[in-house]
């Protein structure tokens, strides 16, 4: 047997593998009521609670992440069609790690191990090396920032800069699937103020166009209004937000817990799942919430796709605030 190992760094100790779990080392932040777990592979966030309310879904404890949850996506959000995209008149084929639908699905950092570069109680700091592929020839350092507070909640900062010597295309996301209580999702009050959404094939999920949203649109949730049995599985754009940028998508339940999720003006896109899946346990169990900084496609379309010059960086924010 494997003996048990530990990280040390500035004074905590990061718990090891274990027979109950093999998905890297979990390190706990704490801060008042919140209580955060995050992963040493794919950066994931774990868990996140707020007294002993979950406000997302989590993973099983053994085998891989479930459904990306909690995932940071990265270098590119949702998928790509195919697979296949040029970039600077380069045709470039990456793995369909969604073959049921023929498409690269939420870039290529989920499983990769990152490195802790600082860990305090409240906060925590992890890198890791993109290095080229055939189906990602560029170079990338990924820092991912997860900060909690008291009052706040927890704000992740993800920051891409590229190592290498030619442009790289970019974009990234989160994968929480948020909680607002005990109560099913369908009896869940959803509102976030978005005035187009992004069409897509019903087969393949990806885009045909946009629309815009009006008035009792079944897709529009501009005025809060429960979820009941609505499928949502689309890409929102031209968000309302504040002075500060930043754009706000509130979950309540009957029972009046909830949970918030902002992001700024780097993030022009939100994606929002209500998670229907064939298998009982996981069916509706949260909703999916994904602040990106490209649409679906984006690799093909050029939408919105950052372009990172050797030595540039780029960062992209959010955060998750519950009671």
């Amino acid at each position: 047997m494997t003996p048990h190992r530990s990280l040390q760094t500035e004074g905590i100790t990061l718990p090891g593998p274990s027979a109950a779990r093999d998905r890297g080392d979990l390190i706990t932040l704490t801060a008042g009521n919140y209580r955060a777990q995050v992963s040493t592979v794919g950066a994931t966030l774990e868990s996140l609670t707020v007294g002993d309310r979950d406000l997302v879904v989590r993973s099983p404890e053994q085998g891989p992440t479930l459904h990306s949850r909690g995932a940071i996506i990265a270098p590119w959000p949702n998928r790509i069609g195919d697979g296949r995209y040029v970039w600077d008149g380069e045709e470039i084929q990456t793995p369909l790690s969604e073959p049921e639908r023929g498409n690269a699905l939420h870039g290529l950092v989920s499983f990769q191990v990152y490195s802790p570069a600082t860990v305090t109680e409240d906060e925590l700091v992890l890198r890791t090396e993109l290095f080229p592929s055939p189906g990602y020839p560029f170079h990338l350092l990924l820092t991912v920032h997860y900060a909690l507070d008291a009052e706040a909640g927890l704000t992740t900062t993800v920051t891409a800069r590229n190592l290498g010597h030619r442009d790289a295309p970019y974009g990234t996301c989160p994968h929480p699937y948020l909680i607002a209580g005990p109560e099913p999702l369908d009896e869940w009050t959803l509102q976030f103020d978005a005035a187009t959404v992004l069409q897509v094939t019903e087969d393949r999920l990806l885009p045909t166009g946009t629309a815009a949203l009006g008035p009792g649109d079944p897709l529009s949730f501009t005025s809060a209004r429960p979820i009941g049995d609505q499928f949502i599985d689309h890409a929102y754009t031209d968000l309302a937000r504040d002075a500060e940028g930043q754009f706000l998508l509130r979950l309540t339940s009957p029972s009046g817990t909830g949970v918030e999720m902002s992001a700024g003006p780097e993030c022009g896109w939100l994606q929002v799942h209500t998670a229907d899946r064939p298998e009982p346990e996981n069916h509706r169990a949260g909703l999916a919430v994904e602040p990106m900084t490209c649409p679906p496609d984006a690799f093909r379309s050029g939408t919105d796709v950052v372009r990172l010059a050797p030595g540039d960086s780029h960062e992209a924010a959010w955060t998750i605030t519950g009671w």
